[in-house]
């Protein structure tokens, strides 16, 4: 069964940090990429930011590039969201989204809209200006 949980939302002020996990199982890890999305009350899903198990691709929306960034445990199944210097118009419910990601696939030409097969529950971020 493929299963990711993320954890770590909570609240934060303007300028402070905070660091999302998405623990997965279910799947070969290296084969897949992991992607975090965020959705904010009124607004459309945005995908934030993605990381290529593959290859160790990684890509950022420009609103969090410079900001954010994305890393992977391969011994612990898990991939961070460390998100710095926060903004209130951060505040969203923020998911992992997982595909398996295949050489040539469409996925790198458009990793943070690519449709992607298995998601999490999500996690509450709150950013308090």
């Amino acid at each position: 069964e493929v299963k990711l949980v993320e954890s770590g939302g909570g609240l934060a002020p303007a300028g402070g940090s905070l660091r999302l996990s998405c623990a997965v199982s279910g799947f070969p890890f290296d084969e897949y990429a992991i992607t975090w999305f965020r959705q904010a009350p009124g607004k459309e899903r945005e995908g934030v930011s993605s990381l290529a198990n593959t290859d160790g691709s990684t890509y950022y929306s420009p609103s969090v590039s410079g900001r954010f960034t994305i890393s992977s445990n391969n011994a612990k199944n898990k991939v961070y969201l460390q998100m710095n210097s926060l903004k209130p118009e951060d505040t969203a419910v923020y998911y992992c989204a997982a595909n398996r990601v295949l050489p040539g696939s469409t996925y790198y030409r458009h990793p943070l809209i690519y449709e992607h097969d298995y998601w999490g529950q999500g996690t509450q971020v709150t950013v308090s200006s």
